[in-house]
Formats: C-alpha cells, sequence, structure tokens
C-alpha cells in the first residue's frame, strides 16, 4: 500500500482506520477499501484515454483525438495518490501544461479562467468569440482551482518547489479572475444560491488569500461563505437543491471547506455540519431499495440514478461499497459518464468526508427505512419569489416528490427545462428495474404536492393554452414496446383526474427516431393533457398511483 499512496494520504486513511475500528459496534462499512476502488477503477479507466507525449487526457467523448483540460486536472490528482512508477512526472506535466494554457488578459471576463481544450482557438477573436458556458466556462476556475489546492495540500512532497510556486500564481490569477463574477452582469449567474460553484469560489479565494497573505482575497473568500452559509441556514438545505451531480460537487467543496479551512474562517467552522445536514436531507429522500434519490431535483442529467452517472453515487461508492451504490459495474457505460474523472477527488477525500456521516445516515443508504414523508424548502433568490416549498411521499417500492414554486424564469434557476424535475415518481418493477414519471418544466408558477400514492399539480396563473407534459421512461426488456395509454406502462397503474380535458397524446422521444429526441440521454414517452378549448377554470391534475 505504501508504493501505491503518498505518504500524507497513507496516514490520513490510517487516521480514518482508526475512526472505523471505533465504530465496530454499528454497521460502518470500509471507506479505506471503497475509496481506494474507486481511486483505482476511475484511474484505470482514464489511464486509457491519456495521451504522454501530450501531457492531457484525450477527449472523454472521443473527439477526434482532441484533448480536455479538467478531466486532465483530475487524473493528474490521482496520479499523484497513486504515485507507481512515472505517475508524478506525468502529474507534473500535466499540471504545467494546464497553467500555460491558463488565460492571461486580466481584462477579459474569462481571466484567470481554464481552457476547455487545448486546441481551441483564442477565446474573444472574431472567429471564436465569448461565449460563457461555451467558448469559456467560468465554472473550470472552481473545478481546476481546488483540484490544485488538494493536490497542494495532500502531496507537497511529490511537487517540486517551483511548479508549486507556478500552481499559486495561478491560483491568484483564478482568485483575481472569479472576482469578476456578479450575478445579472454579463451574463454570468454566479448568485450565492448558484450552490457548487459559490462554495468552490469562497473555498479557492479564501485558501489563497491566506497562502499569499492577501487580506483582501481572505476577506472576500469570507463574504461569498457568509453569503452560501446564510441560505444554507435558513433549512439546512442547499439552494441547488436534490442534484444527483452537483450535490455531489457541493459536498465535495464543503469538504475542503471542513477539512483545510482554519476555524477562524466561516468556512472552517460551517463546513463540516452543512455536509452532514446535506446527507440527512439526501438520505431521508434516498430509497435503498430503487438505488434512488426521490425527487423532486432542481439539476438532474438523468430519470434514474442506476443509468446515469452522478456525483453522488461516487461519494456513495466510498461510503456503502459499489455494489450498494447506484452504480453500474461498468460506470463508463452509464449516462453521464465523464464526470467519473472525478472519481480520484472524491477518493482523495472520502476518508475525512466519510468521518463526518452519522450512521444513522449511513443505514439510510443501505436499506429502507420504511415508508415516510418528507417535508423542506430551499430558496433560490433571484430567481424565487418565495422559498421553494418541497414535499416527498416514499414508501418500498414507490416515491414521490414535488416542489412548488413561483419563478421569474421557466426552468429553474438554471434556466434548463431539461435539467429541472419540479415533480417526480419512480417506482421499481417486478425485474427490479425503475420506471419514471416526471413532469416537463413549462411554467414559472407550481403548486404541487407529493401525498401518499398521489401526485396533485396546479398552475395557478395557468390558461386555457396550458398543457402539462409527462415524460415516462420507456419499459423494461420485459415489457412492452409500444406505449399508447397509461395501460402499456410497466409495473404502476395511473389514473389522471383534474380541470384538463380527458384526452391526452402519446409521443415518442428515441435515439433514432420519434417526435423529437432523447433528454440527458434517456428516452421517453411524453403524456401530454390540455385544457379544453376556451376553459376558465385552474389548469389542474391529479395522479394517483398503484403498483402492479
Amino acid at each position: 500500500m505504501g508504493k501505491f499512496l503518498s505518504i500524507s494520504w497513507f496516514l490520513v486513511l490510517l487516521r480514518h482506520t482508526a475512526i472505523c475500528t471505533a465504530f465496530r459496534h454499528v454497521r460502518r462499512y470500509d471507506t479505506l477499501n471503497y475509496s481506494l476502488n474507486l481511486l483505482h477503477e476511475s484511474m484505470d479507466w482514464m489511464d486509457m484515454f491519456y495521451d504522454a507525449d501530450a501531457g492531457y487526457l484525450y477527449s472523454l467523448d472521443a473527439a477526434a483525438l482532441t484533448h480536455e483540460t479538467r478531466s486532465s486536472v483530475w487524473y493528474a490528482s490521482g496520479l499523484l495518490a497513486r504515485n507507481e512508477g512515472d505517475d508524478a512526472e506525468q502529474a507534473i506535466k500535466i499540471i504545467q501544461n494546464v497553467i500555460s494554457g491558463q488565460h492571461k488578459n486580466v481584462s477579459s471576463q474569462w481571466f484567470g479562467d481554464y481552457q476547455i481544450y487545448p486546441e481551441e482557438p483564442t477565446v474573444g477573436t472574431e472567429q471564436y468569440p465569448p461565449k460563457i458556458y461555451n467558448s469559456w466556462d467560468p465554472n473550470w476556475r472552481g473545478f481546476v482551482g481546488t483540484t490544485f489546492v488538494l493536490m497542494l495540500e495532500e502531496f507537497p512532497e511529490l511537487i517540486p518547489y517551483d511548479v508549486q510556486e507556478y500552481m499559486l500564481e495561478s491560483l491568484y490569477n483564478t482568485s483575481i479572475g472569479d472576482s469578476y463574477r456578479v450575478g445579472g452582469v454579463n451574463d454570468d449567474n454566479l448568485y450565492p444560491a448558484y450552490s457548487n460553484p459559490s462554495i468552490m469560489r469562497a473555498f479557492v479565494t479564501g485558501w489563497v488569500g491566506r497562502r499569499l497573505n492577501e487580506s483582501n482575497m481572505t476577506a472576500a473568500g469570507e463574504k461569498d461563505a457568509k453569503d452560501v452559509i446564510a441560505l444554507f441556514t435558513r433549512a439546512n438545505t442547499l439552494s441547488e437543491f436534490n442534484s444527483g451531480t452537483y450535490a455531489g460537487v457541493s459536498l465535495y467543496a464543503l469538504t475542503l471547506w471542513a477539512k483545510y479551512m482554519p476555524g477562524t474562517s466561516l468556512m472552517g467552522q460551517h463546513g463540516a455540519s452543512m455536509i452532514k445536514y446535506t446527507w440527512t436531507s439526501l438520505a431521508s429522500l434516498y430509497n435503498a431499495n430503487l438505488r434512488n434519490v426521490a425527487g423532486p431535483w432542481d439539476r438532474s442529467y438523468g430519470y434514474d440514478m442506476n443509468r446515469y452517472l452522478s456525483i453522488l453515487a461516487l461519494h456513495m461508492w466510498t461510503l456503502i461499497g459499489k455494489e450498494k451504490a447506484p452504480i453500474n459495474a461498468k460506470p463508463y457505460a452509464m449516462g453521464h459518464k465523464n464526470d467519473f474523472a472525478i472519481g480520484p477527488l472524491v477518493a482523495i477525500l472520502a476518508p475525512f468526508h466519510n468521518s463526518l456521516i452519522d450512521n444513522s445516515t449511513l443505514n439510510s443508504l443501505i436499506s429502507f427505512p420504511g415508508t415516510h414523508t418528507v417535508e423542506t424548502s430551499a430558496f433560490s433568490p433571484p430567481y424565487d419569489t418565495y422559498p421553494r416549498n418541497i414535499t416527498a411521499w416514499l414508501s418500498p417500492h414507490l416515491t414521490i416528490g414535488a416542489e412548488s414554486f413561483s419563478e421569474n424564469v421557466i426552468g429553474g434557476p438554471a434556466k434548463n427545462p431539461n435539467s429541472f424535475n419540479p415533480a417526480v415518481v419512480q417506482w421499481q418493477r417486478q425485474d427490479g428495474s425503475v420506471g419514471w414519471l416526471t413532469l416537463y418544466a413549462q411554467v414559472m408558477e407550481l403548486i404541487a404536492v407529493a401525498g401518499e400514492k398521489t401526485l396533485n399539480l396546479t398552475y395557478p396563473t395557468g390558461n386555457s393554452t396550458s398543457t402539462f407534459s409527462f415524460l415516462v421512461g420507456t419499459n423494461s426488456k420485459a415489457g412492452k414496446r409500444d406505449v399508447s395509454s397509461w395501460d402499456d406502462v410497466e409495473g404502476v397503474k395511473v389514473k389522471v383526474i383534474g380541470t384538463v380535458g380527458p384526452e391526452y397524446a402519446v409521443t415518442f422521444n428515441g435515439l433514432v427516431g420519434g417526435a423529437g429526441e432523447p433528454i440527458n440521454e434517456f428516452e421517453f414517452w411524453n403524456f401530454t393533457y390540455t385544457m379544453s378549448a376556451g376553459s376558465a377554470e385552474i389548469p389542474q391534475v391529479l395522479l394517483e398511483f398503484e403498483l402492479i
């Protein structure tokens, strides 16, 4: 094991082994081996994409042998953790390459950010105009910056002094560039409610300020953290609520707060408790039988965690093992597979992060505790006019979750109806697979209440032109291939009543045909209800569910 791990991380793992030993009277799983397993598997996969001549990973989307930046940095962290052969040498090569490609025009909005891929043209030229979240992604400052800090904290003995100085210079520039971000200005959306990059920006800025004795930078990090904490402590929930992907990123970033920031920092004071409360919320919504977190999901890249790779599931891998987590035996075959590249970071931090998780939470991830309801809320100003009210009903094989909201955008704070899922139903089919239904976001205001086997939805400001579109997952291999009514949906009986007309349209969105394309790589059937022509009633539907 000494050959596999750097000394600093090995000592951390030994300390955590002692912690696990202290809990032998309860059902605590082997975090040490699970973390190493995640590190091994994610690195084995990325090894296949590494171009040692270029010092970058090839694109994980196999984009004609171009390379990519963010996953290369994540891979470099894994190289330092693994530290076999010339791993450290290759990590240093990647670090130097990425920093050399950092955007250096101090007057540009993307100053201090990192290239999406090294072959791209210069951002801001006539032929390659700047487009936020396309030709440049401001969140990559946080992803790359936090990874650099983790490397400097965990593996300083493997990084030459001059490279450490180069990294600190890069971190200083990325912190300056991140200070350019103001929600609502220049198409930027970095408000405190944008949880995952807000938490990362606060950390990198505060850490760099302390490391370089830059008091203004330290203060800026504390101010960012204060704003994030104020939103969180209102209901002990992330504003970016219940996201399989971004709750995973937020937990990663909060672990950096808790592990590396001093007690004099708000981040050091609140990081651990925010991790605990976030896991308490997630565990209350998790159904271990379905291996899914019940809805609603503010930002989701899929509808069944067993079929798309979520960063939250990687955390769960380190807690309860791959076989019990919502991870396929071949993670790289899942939807949104590229996030497997963050595996080394999750694995490196897992011994510390997992020591903060209480046994009640852990047990909920292992076995479903029984039928129960959840009521909570989350708040994302300036998009929400009031906090989103969240209700969920969970039973052994059927979960229903929904949130009421009034917002000034369609598609949630991310303005993306394809990822915003305000009402979700999931059920277990006879073969053990998961069926699902989600309301496609089409309105700025929704009253949604999840109850025992029911989902009640109202558009308070709707009219006769309003429609309710329910995306329904395709059946299992044993189910019907063709769906024309609710009777053809496998595993559940659905009754729909309300002010909508009794007739509904059913269309298919498929990989190679149908009425449209899949969403987040998932095929689905679209059940659409409309109001009767000229109706003056408020649009409302009540769905009742029975497992069959």
